[in-house]
């Protein structure tokens, strides 16, 4: 792997140990809004690197999205970042999880979990999902209402694209009239999810992204399958395009 030399631009704090960087990326090659590059931080000759999913598309600075994982390798180290402070990134992006790998549908779904909101932010900022779909639906399923990021972003896709775009924060921990209470499969079980969202989800009309905690990747893969929805795969079409962050 090629590391090049990158600064923190600014870091935006969101909640308690959740947090935004945003580095420079001069010498990073270009890359699809969804794939995911690694960040080190080098202390006595010694590197500590992971992958992060990039939330932004490809530019002069590009987004990560970070939850703190207090006994981490990294993110401890990331926590403390400061504006100025210096950083490595990959020269090369890699992953799968792109629009381009997603089929052609009525309706693109961009569910997730926690950070896994990170590559949906970098697809949303693109004209892609806008020119593609009729209608885009982000999920975003956390623990508590100061977990959910980015949400005057989200109100700007909303009075930008109106009906072509809806929102939908989901909180497990805890009320609020504004989000649905609950976990994601149990809201599309209930029939919540497509209430809110104005529209079904089915094998016919829709595309689903999902990305984020496991137990809830592997959840719906088992209820839309019910609903005749598969993986989607270049030599046999389906529906669903899934990301393992762990």
């Amino acid at each position: 792997m090629k590391w090049t030399p990158s600064t923190v631009v600014q870091k935006k704090i969101w909640a308690d140990g959740l947090f935004t960087l945003r580095v420079t990326a001069p010498e990073v090659l270009p890359f699809s809004a969804g794939q995911f590059l690694h960040l080190a931080i080098v202390e006595n000759d010694e590197r500590t690197n992971r992958p992060y999913s990039v939330a932004s598309p490809h530019g002069e600075h590009v987004d990560f999205f970070i939850v703190l994982v207090e006994d981490g390798k990294l993110t401890p180290k990331l926590w403390n970042l400061e504006a100025g402070d210096e950083i490595e990134i990959s020269e090369r992006a890699a992953g799968s999880f792109t629009l381009k790998k997603t089929p052609d549908a009525k309706h693109l779904w961009l569910v997730s979990t926690g950070t896994g909101l990170a590559p949906y932010i970098a697809m949303l900022r693109t004209a892609e999902p806008w020119q593609r779909y009729e209608k885009v639906i982000v999920v975003h399923g956390v623990r508590h209402r100061s977990d959910l990021a980015y949400q005057e972003e989200m109100d700007a896709y909303r009075e930008q694209y109106g009906e072509q775009f809806a929102y939908i924060p989901m909180l497990s921990r805890e009320d609020d009239e504004h989000a649905l209470r609950g976990r994601i499969p149990q809201c599309l079980e209930s029939g919540e999810l497509e209430r809110v969202a104005e529209c079904e989800l089915n094998q016919d009309q829709s595309a689903i992204l999902l990305c984020g905690n496991p137990a809830m990747l592997d959840e719906m893969e088992s209820r839309l399958g019910e609903r005749g929805m598969v993986k989607h795969r270049k030599k046999a079409p389906g529906q669903i395009v899934l990301e393992r962050y762990w």
